[in-house]
């Protein structure tokens, strides 16, 4: 069944007349009743009763319009839903980033945003994998390396540098290294052979300051940034952690400040597709405005 004819036999049913169908859809009375013909033929019924009084639908055509009738209310439904989702920021919004960040860093934060937004129903997908947005795997991510797939919208949160941490209790038991050679006698907590790190150079603490080839021991090795942070957090040894991480917890001490560790790029990515969706961005505001209060860059940084 063609969709315009349909739409076209709904107007006549309700009008109960070809000429005020015709002046409801801004059609002339020969396209509309032209319209209804081919209806009637490509299903072989009569859908209209015709006298001089107007139009009586037929028992055919009472089934058919019961149906349209049906389909046209959804429809209206689903287009001043649609409307209140670009005017009004309401339903379901699932967001992904990494393991690490959105424990430590987003969910600490996110109390706030569902206190405002209270019509935005919230998922939080925590994978250190690239879940597919274009595929609607999320509604959004939050990532720690600029977006490969194509038709995403991206835009830059933040860039953020590695830091050596230790807990105050490790410390007072083994001593604060001074230099880069002194990490020699110290465990080290990196990250885990074989799996793909977050950033470039993740061990850089194994090669720090040493000659080509060589590379400290590692007490050790695990592969996700967040169970880093937890083994150092415990007392088990050093490590080298992204900053906000250190500024959330307050409980981790810097050492080796002098040395540099590699830094990354946040980014908001969605698709293109939702780009005019209010939940969308009222959730990347919200994201710009807690990075602003935290006083990160926003200015796209090169890894060092």
């Amino acid at each position: 069944m063609d969709w315009d004819k349909l739409r076209i036999f709904n107007a006549v049913a309700q009008a109960g007349s070809l000429t005020h169908a015709a002046e409801a859809l801004n059609l002339s009375q020969s396209a509309v009743s032209r319209q209804i013909s081919g209806l009637e033929e490509s299903l072989n019924v009569a859908l209209f009763h015709r006298h001089a009084r107007g139009l009586i639908l037929t028992e055919q055509g009472e089934l058919l319009f019961h149906t349209t009738a049906d389909v046209f209310q959804e429809l209206t439904l689903v287009e001043s839903r649609l409307r209140e989702a670009k005017e009004r920021p309401q339903g379901p919004l699932t967001v992904t980033t990494t393991v690490a960040f959105g424990s430590v860093w987003l969910t600490s934060r996110i109390k706030e945003f569902i206190e405002y937004y209270p019509d935005i129903s919230l998922s939080l997908v925590l994978d250190d994998g690239e879940m597919d947005i274009s595929m609607r795997e999320a509604d959004v991510a939050i990532r720690m390396w600029p977006p490969r797939q194509p038709n995403l919208v991206q835009r830059h949160l933040m860039n953020v540098r590695y830091h050596i941490y230790a807990a105050p209790e490790y410390l007072h038991k083994h001593g604060v290294p001074e230099t880069a050679a002194e990490l020699d006698r110290h465990a080290l907590i990196v990250y885990g052979e074989g799996a793909t790190p977050p950033v470039a150079r993740a061990n850089w603490l194994l090669e720090a300051d040493l000659p080509p080839g060589r590379r400290r021991k590692a007490a050790l090795r695990v592969n996700n940034v967040y169970g880093i942070f937890r083994a150092v957090q415990s007392g088990l040894g050093i490590g080298a952690l992204p900053e906000y991480m250190s500024r959330e917890v307050g409980n981790l001490v810097e050492v080796l400040p002098q040395m540099r560790g590699p830094t990354f790029d946040t980014y908001f990515v969605y698709p293109e597709e939702l780009r005019d969706s209010k939940r969308i961005s009222v959730f990347r505001d919200f994201l710009l405005r807690k990075v602003a209060e935290a006083g990160f860059s926003h200015g796209p940084s090169k890894v060092a």
